[in-house]
């Protein structure tokens, strides 16, 4: 494997990286991997042949596959982003990691459909000794690592309340199963999968704890099975409670406000702001109010970075797989209120993290 300096960290290693899925959200990481000196995107993998062609020119990589075995045994690949519809995103990563072909996981959220699918997969890539991450771009922008920051730092006192949107004004004809997976219960499709599970992880790196109550009520869509809108509530130790509105058919909102006892955090722009400059807002009780600003940056860049210099030092990735598995059962949770009417609590397994009294959870 040829090997080259790594621009301003002084790295030696330049990982190989294969993506197995082709399609909208593939394409921001092959711009990530073009733009970054750290990784080189050498192979990738997806059914039709028709997008393989697309993608693989626009981004000038030759080596293509329709069959994902075939990729991993002809490559000396360091790690495999999937990028294919959640739906098979488990079956997908089982696989590659039965490989034993490289070294690590990289899989977009979320990370699969249900909990017990998200067991079997982190078991697996334990096994074979892979690392499994999930992909929550915003967990790497340093806007989000300051707002931890300053809350961990006691600025606004106890957190008690966290209120957070996702959402945009689809036209409503339109969203049909055959037009988008979002919009396809089968392939993985609604708003909690699509836009709440960026609300639910936020809230509960934020907070450094699980919550213990979900309740949400959903409402589906006139040309589609899949919950169009959908309003969460979360119910954490210590009688914090987090507000969640996600919808692809309201104006456009992508806001995390963030109380405390002495104070407040706001961010906008908070999950999609690719190559955006964006800022925080701190207001405190005592009448103070700062204002951090940030340059833009690509997420997706710095999200494959962390995965490089996690290969490359063995630190802890920012999102474990246990806190992976604790995000998909609350989703669970979610669905199954929804389907109940009720609030429900998440089922937790041995092998979740833990729900420590809440603030007082290690920085991550």
């Amino acid at each position: 494997m040829m090997r080259r300096r790594m621009s301003g960290i002084g790295y030696d290693m330049v990982y190989k990286i294969g993506i197995v899925g082709t399609g909208g959200i593939a394409h921001a990481h092959g711009k990530a991997a073009q733009d970054i000196d750290e990784v080189e995107l050498t192979a990738i993998c997806d059914v039709s042949q028709e997008s393989l062609d697309r993608y693989g020119d626009h981004f000038g990589v030759k080596r293509r596959y329709q069959d994902l075995e075939t990729m991993l045994v002809r490559e000396d690949l360091d790690f495999v982003v999937i990028c294919t519809w959640g739906n098979s995103h488990a079956e997908i990563s089982n696989r590659i990691a039965n490989s034993r072909r490289l070294k690590a996981i990289l899989c977009e959220k979320p990370i699969c459909s249900t909990a017990a699918e998200c067991e079997e997969m982190i078991t697996v890539a334990k096994d074979n000794g892979i690392l499994l991450a999930e992909a929550f771009k915003f967990r790497h922008h340093p806007r989000h690592l300051k707002v931890k920051e300053l809350i961990d730092s006691g600025l606004i006192g106890d957190v008690t309340l966290i209120r957070s949107t996702f959402t945009g004004a689809g036209n409503p004809v339109q969203m049909t199963a055959d037009r988008n997976w979002r919009f396809n219960k089968e392939k993985g499709g609604g708003a909690v999968y699509d836009l709440g599970c960026y609300c639910i992880h936020h809230a509960r790196f934020m907070i450094g704890a699980e919550p213990f109550r979900v309740y949400a009520s959903g409402h589906k869509g006139k040309y589609n099975e899949i919950n169009e809108a959908v309003a969460i509530q979360l119910e954490f130790p210590d009688e914090i409670s987090t507000q969640i509105a996600i919808a692809f058919r309201y104006f456009g909102s992508q806001e995390a406000e963030i109380y405390g006892t002495d104070g407040y955090i706001r961010t906008d722009l908070a999950w999609n702001n690719e190559n955006q400059p964006v800022s925080l807002e701190v207001k405190l009780k005592n009448g103070d109010r700062q204002t951090y600003d940030f340059a833009a940056v690509d997420q997706f860049a710095l999200q494959l970075q962390h995965m490089c210099a996690c290969l490359e030092t063995g630190q802890a990735h920012r999102i474990s797989p246990e806190n992976s598995l604790g995000q998909m059962q609350v989703i669970d949770a979610v669905h199954a209120s929804i389907a109940s009417g009720k609030p429900v609590e998440p089922q937790r397994s041995s092998t979740s993290t833990p729900s420590p009294s809440a603030n007082r959870l290690t920085k991550a």
